[in-house]
């Protein structure tokens, strides 16, 4: 007999039904979570509450926040990490605290978060629009991904935004669909009134989402979600290292210098793609308590490293392939295309050199070694 479950509609349901608070007999809690009992404001502004749809746009979107109660959980746990400095840097540049939520909106807080049209970060970054102000997208460093290098170019584009367009729901809808085609529908419609423009359904929707998640955020003991900063998750911190790689540097040479993982180093530096830390200076983070030292022990093992690898050689014969030579040594073929920083549509050529670390399961005599096989 199969095990009977729930659809994911109802457990929703029965979910939310638990987070929200119990009152009298034949009260409807989730009616009563919509009542406004509050001035309605957004980075000072207040919202038209009195016109015509608006109330059912606002309803709208706490009913779809509040029905994913799980995820409100999760925009707050990771608020407490990610907020302060946020906070900070609004409060630096002079802009309303309220700005922090757009961030909510755009990524749920996930560094990694993407979107289909390229957009990358907590802020969701366009690749033209990072670059434009100063951060680096390309094959090796995306600081899109990095909400400490991020943060300060969002500001300031939505500072430009703002000064364009002088309200912050234009500055915000701009930010969503692009101040061209705001100020077109501008000029087109007539009036500069983000709660009166027709705009691309998601632009109109964008506003009041921002809006609900502050609700909820502001109180979600209001709204049945009993949280404290203490649920929540604690912010990072590192020790910044400066580290000049005068050839592709492997990120575990760092771990390893920094007496802790790849793991930890990818997640305090997100910025940086795949396995290796490309040719250059760079600055980068490290677990605190690795810092003593720190210089010293990566110079050590950096040489040691470039060491080993000469002694890793392969040259490559005719009729090769990458996955040929995989088999061979009984190892995967990814290991093969990272420690070569190769593609999987690479080719290769007879002559051509590979740093190969063999299987431990393995005993072929196919190392090379300044071009002569030694057994390994």
């Amino acid at each position: 007999m199969k095990p009977f479950r729930l659809p994911i509609a109802l457990t929703r349901l029965v979910l939310l039904c638990m987070l929200i608070p119990a009152t009298a007999a034949g009260d409807n809690t989730i009616v009563d979570d919509l009542v406004i009992d509050v001035p309605l404001t957004l980075c000072d502004e207040p919202v038209p509450t009195e016109a015509p749809g608006i109330v059912e746009r606002y309803e709208k979107e706490m009913l779809v926040s509040l029905g994913n109660p799980q995820q409100v959980i999760l925009y707050l746990k990771r608020s407490t990490r990610y907020f302060p400095f946020i906070q900070k840097s609004l409060a630096e540049k002079g802009m309303p605290d309220d700005l922090k939520y757009l961030a909510v909106a755009e990524s749920a807080l996930r560094m990694h978060a993407g979107s289909r049209k390229g957009a990358m970060g907590i802020w969701q970054l366009m690749p033209q629009t990072a670059q434009k102000y100063g951060l680096t997208v390309n094959g090796s460093f995306d600081e899109r991904r990095n909400v400490y290098l991020s943060t300060s170019v969002a500001l300031d584009y939505l500072k430009l935004l703002y000064d364009r367009f002088g309200s912050w729901s234009l500055t915000l809808a701009a930010y969503n669909m692009g101040e061209e085609g705001l100020d077109a529908e501008i000029l087109e419609q007539g009036h500069s009134d983000y709660y009166r423009l027709y705009l691309p359904l998601e632009t109109q929707r964008f506003v009041f989402r921002i809006l609900a998640i502050k609700q909820i955020m502001d109180r979600p003991a209001h709204y049945g979600i009993h949280f404290t900063e203490a649920d929540g998750y604690v912010p990072d911190t590192f020790a910044t290292e400066t580290i000049q790689a005068l050839e592709a540097m492997p990120i575990r040479l760092i771990a390893s210098a920094a007496n802790t993982d790849f793991k930890a180093i990818k997640d305090l530096n997100p910025e940086i793609r795949g396995h290796y830390l490309a040719v250059g200076t760079r600055r980068v983070n490290i677990p605190e308590e690795g810092a003593d030292g720190f210089s010293q022990r990566l110079a050590t093992l950096v040489k040691a490293d470039a060491t080993m690898r000469r002694q890793k050689v392969y040259v490559v014969k005719k009729g090769d392939s990458l996955s040929g030579i995989a088999d061979t040594f009984d190892i995967p073929l990814a290991a093969l295309l990272i420690w070569n920083r190769l593609g999987i549509h690479d080719v290769i050529h007879p002559g051509q050199s590979l740093v190969i670390f063999p299987s431990a399961k393995t005993d072929r005599k196919a190392i090379v070694e300044n071009g002569k096989e030694v057994d390994e």
